[in-house]
């Protein structure tokens, strides 16, 4: 079995990708956030342009699946409709920010993720490679750690923003006025420093030194995130972040639909938990704790069920147990290490604690059932 092909980029709405169901077309809410119309109208597109199968990725995104040739360019044509779309593949590739989704309509946070937006449109912007992504972290605590980013705008623990490189435990101080200025200078800096490196982290962790002015201590995060009450609305849970049309098309006339990375969505001014077919209220449903891929056959790469190899295993998980279970060893739904992983291969299951997908694994060739009692 050949190793799996590693793309070096992310799918988009302007720059789709082939998999084992179709193409896939992602989008890129804009500050995060879908208005009604616009979930309601991705609902509909789902249904009559792909397979009925919607995503939420990682990064907050909303990934349509099953998308043919001929219903493409359709597509296209309506998420332009609905200004969706970025100006051109370029700049839609270099816009992968996530923003927090506890923000007040009007107040600094919004106004950045605007002003980043415009920032890494222009044509002067860094040409980052395209998994390199901002955060927007500005609330008073810190949400967004675990995520996916490269550089970070935060708080200190005297409210002050900072601007952070990923892997670094300190920030530098900074204002609303200087930050988005002060985040290209260091997505600048990446680029002239890197050699191969795609990533901050690993840039900092091959010996690359930050320029001065990174002296504050960063906050700690230690919100979990679950479903329930917010000030803002009702957070729910997706399993896998799977998102049937049928439950975005109900989510959509609850209220607005802010994106997070967790694989929830918070449904704006919803004062009581939505009674939607396929959603997760439950904050101790064990499936909140197992993140999955795709898998077989809807990915092309993979070499197992993932999501029922998931739901057989998640029941006899421990409470505070956290699982990744990868279709192939490129560890696309958690690249981060994980507790515990299930890495299919084309011999079994390989089991990894405290790794990556293609970390080397405790045992190998295992089954489902070898794998339910070792956890």
């Amino acid at each position: 079995m050949s190793a799996p092909q590693v793309k070096g980029y992310c799918p988009g709405a302007l720059q789709p990708m082939e998999s084992g169901d179709g193409i896939v077309v992602r989008i890129r809410p804009f500050n995060g956030r879908l208005r009604r119309a616009q979930a309601d109208a991705i609902a509909t597109f789902a249904a009559a342009h792909g397979n009925g199968m919607i995503d939420l990725s990682s990064r907050g995104n909303i990934q349509l699946r099953g998308v043919t040739k001929d219903s493409y360019a359709p597509l296209i044509e309506g998420l332009g409709r609905l200004g969706l779309l970025d100006p051109s593949p370029e700049i839609e590739s270099r816009r992968n920010i996530i923003v927090t989704p506890f923000w007040q309509t009007g107040e600094e946070t919004e106004a950045l993720a605007a002003a980043l937006t415009d920032a890494v449109s222009a044509e002067d912007a860094p040409q980052t490679p395209g998994k390199f992504g901002f955060a927007i972290d500005t609330g008073r605590t810190p949400k967004l750690q675990k995520a996916s980013a490269d550089i970070r705008m935060e708080r200190d623990a005297g409210g002050g923003l900072i601007l952070v490189a990923d892997g670094h435990d300190k920030g530098k101080p900074v204002t609303s006025e200087t930050i988005i200025e002060e985040a290209l200078a260091l997505a600048s800096w990446f680029m002239e420093t890197r050699e191969t490196q795609n990533r901050m982290a690993r840039l900092l962790t091959d010996g690359a030194s930050l320029p001065s002015g990174f002296i504050v201590p960063r906050q700690v995060q230690d919100y979990v995130p679950e479903p329930g009450y917010t000030p803002l609305g009702a957070m729910v849970g997706l399993a896998f972040g799977q998102l049937p049309v049928e439950t975005l098309a109900s989510l959509a006339k609850q209220g607005g639909l802010r994106m997070t990375p967790w694989r929830m969505l918070l449904v704006e001014s919803a004062r009581r938990l939505p009674d939607v077919p396929g959603l997760i209220t439950d904050p101790s449903d064990p499936l909140l704790r197992v993140t999955a891929c795709t898998g077989a056959p809807r990915c092309a790469q993979g070499l197992a069920r993932t999501r029922p190899l998931a739901r057989k295993i998640a029941p006899h998980m421990a409470a505070d147990q956290f699982l990744h279970i990868s279709g192939c060893a490129k560890g696309c739904a958690h690249p981060k290490a994980a507790p515990l992983t299930v890495t299919a291969t084309a011999t079994g299951l390989d089991l990894i604690c405290d790794g990556r997908a293609d970390d080397a694994p405790a045992a190998t060739g295992l089954t489902p059932e070898d794998i339910i009692k070792a956890i």
